[in-house]
């Protein structure tokens, strides 16, 4: 009688335990009193202006939504790596994502586009912007994304990455030949770095502080503002503004996800990435001067290229693009045509 109680008893704990769990997992979209809960994971340090840009997204989605929308940030890999966190979203168990281009590789390799060396100048920037938000690139990226059922909300500014180094000086290409530098997981980086004569290490971003220490690599290519964000400027000791590619972090949501949402939220989604865009990139120029400049006061010293010196640069690494005719004409013509 009693093992019958106490199978019965464990039946019902059981199916207790199933139905709660089942009715947690539907907290992902809305909470109790039925407030869409949007989960935004990310890598970025605090005070990022990547990071910033996502505080202010959450600000204006909130506002607009007047509180049927909460955006939950999750930043500085709490959730894990982009690539993993990106992962997520494409499956389904976390709503929302940002990944750098180069990573974005991973998912499509169309998005090595904008590793490509020197495809894009500084000064072309908002020929570039406008091109991403409402020309035939950013058209073309969003079928792209679409194909792995994402869908991009923010194409945000992360910013030209600069060769720094643990172990030697840098004032001109030949001082990076035998430099152990961290890449990302884009073959299209790793082909640039050997093509310098680097040897090529991808190491996930949230370990790299650690390798950098360990000496596990002595070098690495990121914008000013992540380097300074991420306390790097205390193992760092040498950089040059090379400038050898553009990054975004590209923050996306699950397809299926938006689709499902009533459009009255997919449009205040949509119109608040506009907005805090706008304002992210405004900002973002202002904040990577102040990083070099906290970098420098750091120690690290960074040298300032020439025009030649740049050139050369450029001239070395050009034969990297004939290296990856995966990616399409079309779209290197695209991103090409801002820069005109």
């Amino acid at each position: 009688m009693k093992k019958g109680l106490l199978k019965v008893s464990v039946f019902i704990l059981t199916c207790l335990l199933v139905f709660s769990l089942s009715g947690c997992s539907k907290t992902e979209k809305a909470s109790a009193d039925g407030k869409i809960v949007i989960r935004l994971g990310h890598p970025m340090a605090p005070g990022n202006n990547v990071t910033v840009g996502y505080e202010k997204f959450k600000e204006i989605v909130e506002e607009k939504s007047a509180g049927k929308i909460e955006i939950q940030i999750f930043g500085n890999t709490t959730l894990g790596s982009d690539r993993v966190t990106m992962e997520s979203t494409q499956k389904g168990t976390l709503e929302m994502a940002s990944c750098s281009s180069p990573n974005m590789a991973s998912f499509a390799r169309e998005f090595m586009v904008f590793d490509l060396p020197y495809i894009t100048q500084p000064e072309n920037q908002q020929k570039l912007y406008d091109a991403l938000d409402h020309g035939e690139l950013g058209k073309y990226l969003d079928e792209i994304s679409a194909k792995v059922g994402l869908k991009p909300i923010m194409y945000s500014e992360y910013g030209y990455r600069n060769f720094v180094s643990t172990k030697k000086p840098l004032a001109k290409a030949a001082d990076l030949k035998g430099l152990k530098v961290r890449t990302t997981d884009s073959p299209v980086e790793v082909a640039v770095a050997e093509a310098l004569g680097m040897s090529a290490t991808p190491v996930a971003w949230g370990e790299t502080y650690t390798a950098l220490q360990q000496g596990t690599v002595d070098a690495e290519g990121n914008t000013w503002g992540l380097l300074s964000d991420a306390k790097h400027g205390e193992v760092l000791e040498y950089g040059i503004d090379s400038g050898h590619n553009y990054s975004m972090h590209l923050l996306m949501i699950n397809k299926k996800y938006f689709d499902a949402l009533p459009e009255e939220l997919q449009a205040i989604l949509v119109e608040s990435g506009k907005e805090a865009l706008e304002w992210q990139r405004a900002v973002s120029n202002d904040m990577e001067t102040e990083a070099k400049q906290k970098l420098i006061d750091s120690g690290v010293t960074l040298y300032d290229l020439t025009p030649a010196e740049k050139e050369e640069l450029k001239t070395i690494t050009r034969p990297v693009w004939d290296k990856f005719p995966e990616i399409p004409q079309e779209l290197i013509d695209l991103v090409t045509a801002t820069q005109k």
